[in-house]
C-alpha cells in the first residue's frame, strides 16, 4: 500500500533574498560591471541578480587576500585562528535553517537532505579544523609548518555549502587566505557564508567571494598572484587547470568526476544493499561526484537485488524540494537535464533496458524520473560515463576478481561500496579497488576526520582529516610566526 502525504513545504520566512548581490572583497560587498540571474531549478523563477566578477574584480580580491595574509592571518597565533573557525561553525549552526533553505531553493536538493546532512556537515568541518589550527606542529609535517599563502578555490554546484567548507576550513586553519569562486548555478549559500564571515568579525580579506561563470573561474584559477589552486568540477576543466598550474609551479588539488561502483556479493543483505544503493544515487539526484551510479551484483542474487531496488525506487517521492516529504528534487539546470536525457537515450539505443516507476513530473522546472538500467555492458556508454543524474546501471559479475576488474574499468577512481557479510572478502575487495574511498555495507558516509579524494581522472589530493591539511602547508617555517602555538 502506498501512503499519500500532505504537502509540508518549508516557509519562505526562513531566509530573505536580496534583489541583487555584490562581490565580497576585503570584508565588504561591492558592485561589479555586470550581473547574471540565479534561478530555482524546481520552478525556473528568478531568485536574484548576482554580480559577474571581471578581471579587475579578481585582481582586487587577490590583493585583499595578499594583504590580509601578510599583515594579519599568517602572523596570527594558531589558537586565535581557531577561535574564528569555532565562531564560524557556531554561526553556521545558528543559521542552519536559512542556509538549508537557500541551498534547496538555489540548487534543487530536497530540504530534508540539506538540513540534515549538508549544513551539519559543513559546520562539523569548521569545528574539526578549528581544533587543528593550534596543533599543526604535531600533524607530522615538521615542527613548525607554514601556510602556502593566497589560495584560489573554484567549486561546483554539487552540495555547494559543503564543498565550500571542505575547501575553506582547512585553508584558514593552516593560515592561508582565500578567494572562492562558487558555481554560477548555486551562488547564494556562498554569499550567505560571506555574511557569516563578517558576523564572525573575520579580518577583512581573509575570505573573499567572487561570483561569476566559467570565465570568472578561469580568471581566479589562472591568476599569477595565487600560491595554490583547488578546483572541484569537471575532468575536462580540471585538466586545463592542471596544465596551467604545471607551467607556473603552483600546488594544485583537484576533485573531479566519478562514477562509483557498488559491488553486491551473493552473501550480502540484499535489502540493506538495495537501500544503500537507492540512497546513494536517487536521493541526491545523482548530483554528487561519488554517486553510486553503477551496481555490480553477483549473478545468483541479481534478480533479487533488481526487485528490491525497484521496490525502493517505487516508494521515492519526487516534487517540490522545499517539501520535507520529498526524496528527489530538481536537476540543477536545463543543460544538465539535456545531458542526462541524451545519455539515457544512448543507453536504450545500445541495448540496455531502462525502467522507471510511475512518476508524474512537475509542469515547471528541470526534472528527470528515477531510472534504472539492467543488462548493461561495460562497452555501453552509460556503463562508463559520469551520469550526474538520478540514473542507475546494473550488471552482473561471477567472481570477486571480475568485480574488481570491472569496477576499475572507467577513467575515474573516486569511491566504491562493497556489500558482503564476510569481513575477509570485504577487505580483499577494498584493498584491490583503485579508488580513494571504499565503504563497506554503507554508502556516502562522511566524516571531517576522514580524507576524501580520488585517483586517475577523479582528481588528486585529499580533503578532510590530517591528510587534507597537507595540501595547505609548505613545510617547516623558518621565521613565519603562527605556524604552531603550544
Amino acid at each position: 500500500m502506498r501512503f499519500e502525504y500532505a504537502a509540508v513545504p518549508e516557509t519562505r520566512a526562513l531566509a530573505s533574498l536580496r534583489d541583487s548581490y555584490g562581490l565580497f572583497i576585503g570584508g565588504s560587498f561591492m558592485a561589479g560591471a555586470s550581473v547574471f540571474k540565479t534561478i530555482s531549478p524546481a520552478s525556473e523563477e528568478v531568485l536574484a541578480e548576482v554580480t559577474h566578477g571581471a578581471t579587475e574584480d579578481v585582481d582586487r580580491a587577490v590583493l585583499a587576500a595578499r594583504q590580509a595574509y601578510e599583515r594579519v592571518w599568517s602572523a596570527m597565533p594558531g589558537r586565535a585562528r581557531s577561535r574564528y573557525l569555532f565562531t564560524i561553525a557556531r554561526l553556521i549552526r545558528e543559521r542552519a535553517g536559512e542556509l538549508a533553505f537557500l541551498e534547496t531553493l538555489d540548487g534543487g536538493r530536497p530540504i530534508r537532505q540539506t538540513r540534515e546532512v549538508d549544513v551539519p556537515l559543513a559546520a562539523a568541518h569548521f569545528f574539526y579544523h578549528a581544533g587543528w589550527a593550534d596543533k599543526l606542529g604535531y600533524a607530522g609535517f615538521g615542527p613548525s609548518p607554514r601556510p602556502l599563502g593566497v589560495v584560489g578555490q573554484v567549486i561546483s554546484w554539487s552540495s555547494p555549502l559543503l564543498m565550500l567548507a571542505w575547501q575553506i576550513a582547512p585553508a584558514l586553519a593552516c593560515g592561508n587566505t582565500v578567494i572562492l569562486k562558487p558555481s554560477e548555478a548555486t551562488p547564494l549559500t556562498a554569499l550567505a557564508f560571506a555574511e557569516i564571515c563578517r558576523q564572525a568579525d573575520l579580518p577583512p580579506g581573509v575570505v573573499n567571494v567572487v561570483t561569476g561563470d566559467g570565465t570568472t573561474g578561469q580568471l581566479v584559477a589562472g591568476h599569477p598572484g595565487l600560491d595554490k589552486v583547488a578546483f572541484t568540477g569537471s575532468a575536462e576543466v580540471g585538466k586545463e587547470i592542471a596544465k596551467s598550474c604545471a607551467l607556473s609551479g603552483k600546488p594544485l588539488t583537484l576533485k573531479l568526476g566519478g562514477t562509483a561502483a557498488n559491488i553486491v556479493c551473493a552473501d550480502a543483505d540484499i535489502e540493506a544493499a538495495a537501500g544503500g544503493i537507492v540512497a546513494g544515487v536517487f536521493v541526491d539526484q545523482g548530483h554528487v561526484c561519488c554517486a553510486g551510479s553503477r551496481v555490480l551484483v553477483e549473478t545468483p542474487v541479481r534478480d533479487e537485488l533488481v526487485a528490491a531496488v525497484r521496490r525502493r525506487m517505487g516508494a521515492l517521492r519526487m516534487g517540490d524540494p522545499l517539501d520535507v516529504n520529498t526524496d528527489i528534487g530538481a536537476v540543477i539546470s536545463r543543460a544538465q537535464l539535456d545531458k542526462i536525457t541524451e545519455l539515457v537515450a544512448s543507453g536504450a539505443a545500445e541495448g540496455a533496458r531502462p525502467w522507471s516507476p510511475p512518476c508524474p513530473l512537475p509542469d515547471r522546472g528541470f526534472w528527470f524520473p528515477p531510472t534504472a538500467f539492467t543488462d548493461v555492458a561495460d562497452a555501453h556508454r552509460i556503463g562508463r560515463a559520469e551520469l550526474a543524474g538520478p540514473v542507475l546501471t546494473i550488471s552482473t559479475f561471477d567472481s570477486p576478481a571480475e568485480a574488481v576488474e570491472r569496477a576499475g574499468g572507467t577513467r575515474y577512481g573516486l569511491a566504491a561500496g562493497v556489500w558482503t557479510q564476510r569481513g575477509a572478502l570485504a577487505g580483499w575487495l577494498a584493498s584491490r579497488l583503485r579508488t580513494g574511498v571504499v565503504w563497506t555495507n554503507a554508502f556516502n558516509r562522511f566524516d571531517p576526520a576522514a580524507p576524501f579524494g580520488g585517483y586517475r581522472e577523479a582528481g588528486f589530493g585529499r580533503e578532510g582529516g590530517r591528510h587534507g591539511l597537507e595540501a595547505y602547508l609548505d613545510g617547516p617555517a623558518a621565521d613565519v610566526p603562527g605556524g604552531v602555538d603550544v
